[in-house]
């Protein structure tokens, strides 16, 4: 009952809204909520026209490392050997194209200091909004990026040319930043991080079928879903970090986000990580999973129970990269 709680307020907030290592020289701005490309901050807000400009870099120039058939599938949580018992906290970075959404500072703030490790699905549009907040992310060995597409575009209805420019879109934004990063490093002085291709990614409100994962799979990606959703249900948040800790088991995959939706996600954590300890699990990132473990997949993508995601289908324009649907209309347009 408590899963399908979760998953039933996730679906009403995402209807709602649609989605201390470093040195000044890694990011000038980790500290700041949120920031563009002059360091200034961007406030959460509707864009007056939806953006659907694509990034200065269609395709990834760096080589993608091929994927191995073991990862193939939407993986919802890793099998561990026995006596391993750690789990990886995933937080989404969600922006369409109607819209920019913010930056969960005080949420890293919280996870670099009690140094635990965790999985960022970026948007390709919402890294081009906080280039600062994304090189943050970057230059922390603590944390890896995955891909969340361009526009948190649905891919079980998108198709194409487009389902494929969703992908290879947010992965260039990812290479233009990266070798940002590495350009301001080397003018300090410091050794450059080299290219590190997107090699994850999650399925925008967790829907794709095997079409669609075959093609993400076919250009060397892994998907990424959870077994545990980890914001939802009702009561406090030391109620709901108490859920979560109950919930999980070694090798669980938690969904939370970090772009200021829902907006108390950084108490959340706060709460959670004592918690986690106390029953002795410790934080790993997705990466480091399924390197330890083997992947548990299944053939379409949910947030607690089949099926629970296919409001999605026609809920949001542009195949769920724009604004709320008109009656009757459906999210099919290409």
């Amino acid at each position: 009952m408590r899963a399908k709680a979760a998953s039933l307020w996730l679906l009403l907030w995402m209807l709602a809204v649609g989605c201390q290592a470093l040195t000044s020289v890694d990011c000038q701005a980790a500290t700041q909520n949120h920031s563009g490309s002059a360091g200034a901050p961007v406030k959460m807000h509707r864009l007056a026209k939806a953006d659907l400009s694509p990034p200065s870099r269609l395709v990834p120039v760096n080589a993608q490392p091929a994927l191995p058939d073991s990862l193939r599938g939407i993986i919802r949580r890793v099998a561990l050997p026995a006596g391993d018992k750690r789990l990886a906290l995933t937080f989404d970075l969600c922006e369409r194209a109607v819209h920019v959404t913010g930056f969960d500072a005080a949420l890293v703030d919280v996870l670099r200091k009690e140094n635990a490790r965790a999985t960022f699905f970026a948007g390709g549009k919402w890294m081009r909004s906080h280039p600062e907040a994304t090189m943050s992310l970057m230059a922390d060995p603590r944390f890896e990026l995955g891909n969340h597409t361009w526009t948190h575009a649905n891919l079980a209805v998108m198709q194409g040319q487009k389902r494929i420019d969703q992908v290879l879109w947010t992965n260039a934004q990812a290479e233009l930043l990266r070798e940002e990063l590495d350009a301001r490093r080397v003018k300090a002085g410091k050794q450059a991080l080299g290219p590190k291709p997107l090699t994850l990614l999650r399925l925008p409100y967790g829907r794709g079928g095997a079409e669609a994962v075959a093609a993400i799979n076919g250009l060397g990606l892994a998907v990424i879903q959870w077994d545990v959703v980890g914001e939802g249900g009702g009561g406090s948040v030391a109620a709901r970090a108490k859920a979560i800790a109950e919930a999980v088991r070694p090798g669980s995959i938690v969904l939370l986000h970090a772009n200021q939706v829902p907006k108390d996600t950084a108490a959340l954590v706060r709460a959670l990580l004592p918690l986690l300890r106390q029953r002795g699990y410790a934080t790993a990132t997705v990466s480091e999973l399924l390197q330890a473990g083997a992947p548990e997949t299944v053939d379409d993508g949910y947030f607690s129970v089949p099926g629970d995601n296919r409001i999605y289908d026609n809920r949001f324009e542009d195949n769920g990269t724009g604004g709320r649907a008109k009656a009757g209309a459906t999210s099919g347009k290409q």
